[in-house]
């Protein structure tokens, strides 16, 4: 039997397919798409050979470390570290000896970059403190995961050694957070302004979303000049006040994913997904986030001991998969690729 695909859709596919992105009305006819159709199959299928031809082979780690745990007064209601959660009773900020000792883990176990993750309180000039003592031990490159800031502060992360920094408009934000939109967009610009690579992921998606706000922030992302973007779940963990609106599956996930990679087009150096799965894998995605320390997703202070995936499982996945995590790092191409050796630091 010869399978066809609607000519509508068949002609979104092969705009989407040359990289110069697609229409808002043509991400929202993909998203709108039955998920078991064989149009969503041959959407994945575009996505992920358009990722092919862009990456390469590379599958990239980008190793997230959260720098500290608290109860933390921002209570955005995704996030386990919401006062309204309860969950963490007391403030734990990790030594630099723990720090650097992750750090040096996951550069023996080739990651391409480190994300540090603080809470909306922690002190900008510990962050940076941390940035320069790193530096001095590991060569994988720096990113900063921290509140909105000015030009000025975005002068002092590059100072530090940070090459890049991730902020998102996250899905949501001024209803189940505090944060102004606009405000969110101008840490982005203040990013593109001193030179610092802005990385970014539409997230944290529920089913409680408007397939809109989604493509909106897709678009957003290609708007800034992401150097990665993709789709990130949201998690519930014990506790959520988002908990009624339940979550979206793995599969549900790899749909936007590949509707994002065509959005973005030839922007972006690299396309994410998270929590690490394989499906995304055949959608367009090729960058995993490896964690330790603390998460929005997990009830443990060190989510490393909890639902964070080591290195070692994400470039496991990758390789079953056909992507190579022992290639050049396409987000920054001037650090060496390293030869993994066999360490863990998560069971």
């Amino acid at each position: 039997m010869t399978w066809h695909l609607s000519p509508k859709i068949d002609a979104i596919l092969d705009k989407g397919a040359g990289g110069d992105g697609i229409s808002r009305d043509d991400a929202l006819e993909l998203l709108h798409l039955e998920l078991h159709s064989r149009e969503v199959y041959a959407l994945m299928e575009t996505a992920h050979r358009l990722s092919r031809e862009q990456f390469g082979e590379k599958g990239e780690n980008h190793f997230h470390i959260g720098l500290n745990v608290e109860q933390c007064p921002m209570d955005c209601l995704f996030c386990s570290l919401t006062r309204k959660a309860d969950i963490f009773k007391e403030t734990i900020e990790f030594s630099f000896d723990d720090i650097l000792n992750w750090a040096s883990t996951a550069e023996s176990q080739s990651a391409d970059a480190l994300n540090l993750m603080t809470t909306g309180t922690f002190p900008f000039k510990k962050l940076l403190e941390i940035g320069r003592l790193l530096k001095k031990h590991v060569s994988v490159p720096l990113v900063a995961n921290t509140r909105d800031i000015n030009h000025r502060e975005g002068e002092q992360l590059l100072d530090a050694g940070f090459v890049g920094a991730y902020h998102a408009v996250r899905l949501g934000e001024g209803r189940d957070t505090p944060f102004k939109v606009d405000k969110r967009i101008q840490t982005i610009q203040v990013f593109n302004d001193v030179g610092l690579r802005w990385m970014n992921c539409v997230e944290p998606v529920g089913p409680e979303h408007a397939k809109g706000e989604i493509v909106d922030l897709m678009f957003l992302a290609r708007k800034y000049g992401a150097t990665y973007s993709g789709v990130m779940r949201r998690v519930n963990f014990p506790g959520s006040p988002m908990d009624k609106f339940g979550m979206i599956s793995e599969l549900e996930m790899a749909r936007m994913v590949a509707v994002s990679r065509l959005v973005m087009g030839d922007v972006p150096r690299a396309h994410c997904t998270h929590e690490p799965h394989a499906a995304s894998l055949l959608a367009g995605a090729n960058l995993f986030f490896p964690e330790v320390g603390a998460s929005p997703r997990d009830g443990k202070a060190d989510t490393g001991k909890g639902r964070g995936h080591s290195i070692d499982a994400c470039r496991q996945l990758h390789r079953e998969m056909g992507w190579n995590p022992d290639l050049k790092s396409n987000c920054f191409p001037d650090t060496v690729a390293r030869k993994a050796i066999s360490l863990s630091i998560s069971s």
